[in-house]
């Protein structure tokens, strides 16, 4: 089996497999939380709800991300690392910040990367099906449960975990400058993929259908 740190762009994959993960839930009408955050960090700002068992292998081994979508059901957060290495399941989180209208998921995703702007945060929502990547504290993607292409799904990842304008611009987005500071959300649908900020559509671009 290959090693996952000799994999290239290790912490982009681990998104990528976290978004598919998420993708299967929202069809399932199944909510779920998945906190991505350096170890060390993160200690002490999460409670456990279970026994954890101890997992011999990470995101990336194979066979993991089945196993992941069965804990994911639980109540409470899964914690991995940027590598992929599974810290917790069926935790609380204890940084949360009030999102006006939605609920205890919601505050926690906001609450913890609010707390850390190096921590990332993607919720499953069960009521609207639904996918929400939070970063400092804001909604910089939302992505609904229709498959993509693997090929724009891996730009999508890279994106958000490296902030490079010119992975969206390979995907068929072409943005203004600037927009990366501005408050911004990347849309991404079954047959469409947009930015908006400050409620206006940016730019847009249909991608191609999913052979």
């Amino acid at each position: 089996m290959e090693k996952p740190e000799n994999r290239p762009d290790i912490k982009s994959e681990v998104m990528r497999i976290i978004l598919n993960i998420s993708k299967s839930l929202a069809k399932e009408n199944q909510g779920a939380l998945f906190v991505i955050a350096d170890k060390d960090k993160i200690e002490g700002n999460y409670r456990l709800h279970y026994p954890q068992l101890q997992f011999t292998g990470n995101l990336l081994s194979k066979g993991m991300d089945t196993v992941v979508e069965k804990l994911a059901t639980l109540d409470g957060a899964m914690i991995f690392t940027p590598e992929g290495e599974l810290i917790a399941y069926g935790s609380r989180i204890l940084k949360t910040d009030t999102l006006i209208g939605f609920g205890t998921r919601h505050s926690a995703a906001r609450g913890i990367t609010l707390y850390d702007d190096s921590f990332t945060a993607v919720l499953v929502s069960e009521e609207s099906g639904w996918i929400k990547v939070f970063q400092k504290g804001e909604i910089v993607l939302e992505t609904d449960s229709v498959d993509i292409e693997p090929s724009t799904l891996d730009k999508v990842s890279r994106f958000l975990m490296n902030r490079d304008m010119a992975l969206l611009a390979g995907a068929g987005i072409t943005v203004a400058a600037g927009i990366v500071s501005a408050p911004a959300v990347l849309i991404v649908g079954g047959a469409y993929m947009m930015v908006k900020t400050a409620g206006s559509v940016i730019s847009s671009a249909l991608k191609k259908e999913k052979r």
